[in-house]
């Protein structure tokens, strides 16, 4: 029964969902994806934009007060999608239903909860992604941008996520709530928007980046830069790099997962392979079996999308200071740090040190680490154990 779990998990891993892990019987939540367009939007790299999309989804009602609203922002290949289903019939739920949706710890009876996919999204080849970026049209050649699209940030993305809540009427959030790359951005609002965010969730996150870390996520995006089709993002119309998408998808999985649950995931690996050993030629059935499913994870997504999101994440820092520290304190909203234990790719300890100064600083903050086999993961797949936790935070 382990075994065929993790499996399904590794399956999840690959499809960019999560299986709602606490196996509590309820009611799924069918959710429709919207549409949300804005006009002459002005990157932090000074690049104005005639037209933005992007696609969102929300679950539980806004309230008259339109005072109930919690911001989820998604991890660097995730989506909107967070909870529910969009057909019943769906395979699996949005990443974290196991703790978003009735009587959850975010609980949709009370609270009316919006995610939205961020700008240059991976899934370009998602039908069920809207997003700009670099395979968009650019209206003034009718051509797909490439490479000419503009340089965005961490802060773009908030930027967006406001004008979205503001078409909406929304002014306050109850909370902001995000993993990974979803952490930056929901620091990124307590940041820039302290006035806004009443209280911020941050999940295996950071909250700038180090140079290992800068160093550690070029590695995603160099098997894309050396595939021949790539030819410098100008493949639009043409063969696909998807041997190189393919190994920065071996490459993104393996950094967010740790040792544990990777080698458990193989409980028949057997290293002297017998194909290996006779040819160079024939990988090991390991990797061949790898390979698949990075291939087939790499059909919905974007190249020259997934350099962005790598460029985007290597340039975060809160609130785009070089000093940490004064940019934390912007920080009013009440803050719960949720690091995961054995996280080797963001590493729990960069977020101790961050909750010190909080503390240092006199602010409402509390960390409590995520435990689990996963590593990075466990964000996703362990969060089911903090959900008494998190529907405390949000009552407080």
């Amino acid at each position: 029964m382990k075994t065929k779990l993790i499996m399904l998990l590794w399956l999840v891993v690959f499809s960019c969902t999560a299986f709602a892990a606490d196996n509590t019987p309820s009611q799924t939540m069918l959710v429709e994806k919207q549409h949300f367009t804005t006009k002459d939007f002005t990157t932090v790299s000074g690049v104005t934009l005639p037209k933005v999309d992007i696609g969102w989804e929300s679950y539980g009602k806004l309230n008259a007060n339109k005072d109930n609203v919690i911001l989820i922002t998604h991890y660097f290949s995730g989506t909107s999608h967070a909870a529910g289903k969009y057909k019943a019939d769906d395979a699996l739920p949005g990443y974290w239903d196991a703790i978003i949706g009735p009587g959850k710890a975010i609980d949709t009876n009370k609270y009316f909860v919006i995610s939205s996919d961020t700008l240059v999204n991976a899934n370009w080849h998602d039908s069920n992604v809207i997003t700009t970026g670099p395979a968009s049209i650019n209206p003034k050649t009718g051509k797909p941008y490439g490479l000419d699209f503009p340089v965005v940030t961490i802060t773009d993305f908030v930027n967006v996520q406001k004008r979205l809540l503001d078409s909406l009427g929304i002014n306050k959030l109850h909370a902001v709530m995000g993993a990974s790359m979803g952490s930056f951005q929901a620091l990124e609002w307590a940041t820039r928007y302290p006035d806004k965010v009443e209280r911020l969730i941050h999940v295996i996150g950071a909250a700038t980046m180090d140079a290992w870390t800068v160093a550690a996520l070029e590695k995603w995006a160099l098997p894309i830069r050396l595939d021949k089709n790539w030819q410098q993002g100008n493949y639009y119309g043409k063969e696909r790099p998807l041997e190189g998408l393919a190994a920065t998808m071996l490459n993104i999985t393996q950094d967010a997962m740790h040792p544990i649950i990777y080698n458990a995931s193989f409980p028949d690996f057997n290293v002297l392979d017998d194909g290996a050993l006779k040819d160079i030629r024939t990988l090991p059935k390991l990797n061949q079996v790898l390979a698949q499913r990075a291939m087939a994870r790499a059909q919905t997504q974007d190249a020259n999308h997934v350099l962005y999101l790598v460029r985007a994440s290597q340039l975060f820092t809160a609130g785009m200071q070089s000093d940490l520290t004064s940019a934390l304190k912007n920080v009013s909203a009440k803050t719960l740090l949720l690091p995961a234990s054995n996280d080797l790719l963001l590493r729990p300890e960069n977020m101790r040190a961050v909750y010190e100064t909080m503390k240092a600083q006199g602010k409402d903050v509390t960390l409590s680490e995520i435990e689990g086999g996963w590593g990075h993961l466990d964000g996703l797949f362990s969060i089911a154990p903090k959900a008494q936790l998190i529907s405390e935070f949000l009552e407080e």
